[in-house]
């Protein structure tokens, strides 16, 4: 079995349901989520001039392996509507894997762990929530480390 830690996020439409439908298709292809952080609120990173986004956490197990489990996640954010027209733009849904096992790779379609992750408060913070002592396989520090370390002041904020 191999565990995975995704990142969904999403600033289009109703930004709460489509986190849920990806958790209910994640769960439908992919395997199982054994936990999911709370839902956090953040202005738009990279292309600022758009709406916030909602992000989630998710740990999954599963018996897909990397390669299997990234093509699921990019049909199941086609057949919820994601377009990919611009870098860092508004979209219905993202879904990133941020890490996969202890695994590394650098493959077209994978870079593992995800590339700017420690950059990403947004991202570190539900990580956090959930698995705070999860090892970054190339810089060999724990979310809550990288979290601590993160140069990144974008608020990231508990949704309600």
């Amino acid at each position: 079995m191999n565990t995975a830690y995704l990142l969904t996020g999403g600033n289009l439409g109703n930004r709460e349901e489509n986190l849920a439908a990806a958790r209910k298709l994640i769960t439908q292809h992919c395997g199982t989520i054994v936990h999911a952080s709370s839902l956090y609120e953040t202005a738009a990173w990279g292309k600022t001039d758009q709406p916030p986004f909602l992000n989630q956490a998710l740990e999954l197990h599963t018996e897909l392996n990397a390669r299997q489990l990234i093509r699921r996640i990019l049909k199941i954010e086609k057949q919820m509507g994601r377009i990919r027209e611009e870098k860092y733009g508004p979209r219905i849904i993202d879904i990133d894997i941020l890490l996969f096992n202890e695994e590394i790779h650098d493959y077209r379609l994978l870079k593992l762990p995800h590339p700017e992750m420690q950059n990403r408060r947004f991202a570190l913070l539900p990580l956090a929530e959930i698995a705070p002592n999860a090892l970054h396989p190339v810089f060999d520090n724990t979310v809550i480390e990288l979290l601590n370390e993160c140069k990144d002041k974008l608020p990231v904020n508990k949704y309600s």
